[in-house]
């Protein structure tokens, strides 16, 4: 059979297309080029590979050659993975929402015009033959090129509204003076007590997503208000109700660790068997937070085993990590993680499955189409025969499941290496490594960092995709921003210069290259490819705002290093979201962070001495939860440091220096008084 154009593409998502009937392209030159010449509208369809709906539009009407013939005739095919592409998917969902006045979302299949790219018509899944109110694929194209061809007019016209509309999006420059204060940190608090499900804890009705940005806001706001006479004790509530009620269901995996994309239901019980790197990053930090402020044990074996399925599953060879795993196996939505009784019955002893049943709901109607997807349904505490503990019959029956799990057909791995995302991981295996004192993960944090820096470091420049040796693709706001911020945490469990360097050098770009005038950062850089609109965004979405990310960067690094250039981008960023900030705090949660960093002008700890009693110190008085405070322990021999931290130095005896903003200490060497004045929360 032959291949089409996508066949010399790195993208699992585009190389499942490489042998459909349709002539796809990849989006570029030549394409667009090719819709010029021949006055073709381009059909841009938009994806990726652990898409469900991707998957059965592609089965239905790319694999049909009646379809594929009709696309050919008509059309320019472009196909965009959305994880590579973020750039091009940002302004295609936003313009089907604004042109069909409906909710976006994947596959996304859009019509544009040839010479500028500006989308008439679109919409996200079609079926293959009339369904459910909505016209066949095939009968679609052929409405849709006719219109195209007779209404060339009214197409220029609408285009000329979409473009206004973009303009009218752009967050505008805020008209007067901006004082920032507590105001959105005190909207968000009530905003998420009322969407918040004080059942089954998430914020919002099903389907329900994990939403760990909120619930690393709740831990803050009550962190913040603990020395208060009446501590914020719901917002604690709602964290840890949310962490554990996640932590029993379906969402997380059972048996192998990991949270899939979300759940269908209210009570966490049946996911979308998508797992995401994304997501498991942030909800291993999450976690590991969780289990520091807390103590909670469910946490810190969530974390562990989220850690575990990150370096176990995704981890590649070369020390990046992967982007997700399918939904889908052997044809099947969940089939790779769904069990009937005599399967579970045949690989367990009678007592291992009579305790396991009753924790993991076999004792209960089937839940996924006839057979059983694992959560536990009954505490450990219920099912334990008195003065005896389950928990060892329980390891085993899982590891005995696992272990024939592992044996079924896996759901496909997307196995590009993406910076961002690989961001996210770092982070989160930075901060569990602290938490769970487990050194193999700060390990396998530093290794990844090394392999972005070897393979997607260029001549002073991020590129965003990585796969089979080769990496492409100009990065985006998301990449220097994530990335950044993961370095400034595995610092915090050991110090490399070199990455302080590389931090600083993420952080110059930004300021040169994704910058505006007006305050905050656009998502492309300014010598980007020129699309219809240059995106630049606030709100978090399924990963924080890089805007926000960027803004608590600078903060952190400006105060790190005393450097006034940095704490005034952010400020700058924070007054360019203020208006956003004050009327959709629930939307702006990574932004809120940063504003409280800034407003709390946060504390740096930083640590001088013999390198190995420098992290003793550095461990001890992290065990603390103290989201506004940076804990640094630089040893003696470190070189090249600037001049802020230079001039911090230790000797034979280890030295701290507390700052508070701009302001620093005098050099403290009594570890046993400085932990208790930062338990006090009191200012040496």
């Amino acid at each position: 059979m032959q291949r089409n154009r996508l066949s010399l593409e790195t993208s699992p998502y585009l190389l499942q297309h490489a042998d459909n009937p349709v002539d796809w392209y990849p989006w570029g030159e030549a394409a667009l080029e090719r819709a010029k010449r021949e006055n073709k509208p381009i059909l841009l369809s938009v994806g990726y590979s652990a898409c469900h709906w991707c998957h059965v539009m592609a089965h239905e009407s790319f694999e049909d050659p009646a379809i594929a013939a009709l696309m050919n005739q008509l059309f320019v095919n472009i196909k965009v993975d959305r994880e590579e592409r973020p750039d091009l998917d940002k302004i295609y969902q936003v313009a089907q929402q604004l042109i069909t006045q409906r909710a976006g979302g994947w596959p996304l299949t859009m019509f544009l015009a040839p010479e500028d790219q500006q989308p008439f018509f679109g919409g996200t899944y079609f079926p293959n033959e009339p369904r459910h109110g909505m016209p066949g694929f095939g009968d679609l194209l052929r409405r849709v090129a006719e219109y195209f061809n007779g209404h060339a007019a009214e197409i220029r016209q609408q285009n000329a509204q979409l473009a206004l509309a973009f303009e009218r999006l752009a967050p505008g420059k805020p008209s007067g003076e901006v004082l920032l204060d507590e105001s959105p940190l005190l909207a968000a608090r009530r905003v998420l007590e009322e969407s918040f499900d004080s059942r089954f804890g998430g914020f919002g009705r099903a389907p329900k997503f994990p939403h760990p940005s909120s619930v690393e806001r709740c831990l803050r706001h009550w962190h913040g208000t603990s020395r208060e006479i009446s501590p914020d004790l719901k917002a604690l509530f709602m964290a840890t109700l949310t962490l554990t009620r996640m932590a029993e269901g379906g969402i997380f995996d059972q048996l192998g660790g990991g949270f899939s994309r979300y759940s269908v239901d209210e009570s966490w019980m049946i996911p979308h068997f998508e797992k995401m790197l994304y997501d498991n990053g942030q909800l291993l930090h999450s976690y590991a937070a969780a289990s520091v402020a807390t103590g909670d044990g469910v946490f810190a074996r969530t974390a562990r085993e989220t850690a575990d399925w990150i370096l176990r599953d995704m981890r590649s060879p070369e020390g990046g990590f992967y982007s997700s795993l399918d939904a889908d196996s052997e044809g099947h939505e969940g089939k790779f993680y769904v069990w009937s009784r005599t399967e579970i019955q045949a690989l367990l002893t009678p007592a291992e499955y009579a305790i396991f049943a009753r924790r993991f709901g076999l004792d209960q109607d089937a839940n996924f189409e006839g057979r059983w997807h694992l959560h536990a349904h009954e505490s450990l505490e219920s099912i334990a025969p008195a003065g005896e503990s389950p928990a060892a019959a329980i390891d085993s029956a899982r590891a005995k499941l696992l272990a024939a799990r592992n044996l079924r057909v896996w759901p496909a791995r997307d196995e590009k290496v993406l910076t961002s995302w690989n961001a996210l991981a770092i982070k989160g295996l930075a901060a569990a490594g602290r938490a769970l004192q487990r050194p193999d993960l700060t390990a396998a944090a530093t290794a990844a960092v090394d392999f972005i820096r070897h393979k997607l470091w260029r001549d002073g420049r991020l590129l965003a995709t990585y796969k089979d040796g080769r990496a492409h693709l100009p990065a985006y706001l998301d990449d220097y921003a994530f990335l950044a911020d993961a370095l400034l945490e595995l610092l915090q469990s050991r110090w490399r210069s070199s990455d302080l360097e590389f931090a600083q050098a993420l952080i110059e770009v930004l300021l040169a290259k994704f910058e505006d005038s007006d305050g905050g950062f656009y998502f492309t850089a300014s010598d980007h490819e020129q699309l219809i609109h240059r995106s630049k965004t606030f709100s978090d979405d399924s990963v924080p705002s890089g805007n926000g990310v960027a803004a608590s960067v600078l903060c952190r690094m400006g105060y790190l290093l005393g450097e006034p250039r940095y704490l005034n981008a952010a400020e700058r960023t924070l007054k360019a979201a203020w208006p956003m900030m004050l009327e959709f705090p629930q939307a702006h949660m990574s932004l809120l962070n940063a504003l409280e960093d800034f407003l709390a002008s946060m504390q740096i700890l930083i640590i001088r001495g013999n390198a190995a009693e420098a992290q003793m110190w550095a461990r001890n008085l992290g065990a603390l939860y103290a989201p506004a405070r940076m804990i640094v322990a630089i040893p003696n021999e470190a070189s090249g440091l600037p001049a802020a931290l230079a001039d911090k130095r230790g000797g034979a005896v280890t030295t701290a220096y507390l700052c508070t903003g701009m302001t620093c200490s005098a050099p403290l060497t009594d570890l046993g008084d400085l932990a208790r004045k930062l338990a006090a929360r009191i200012t040496p």
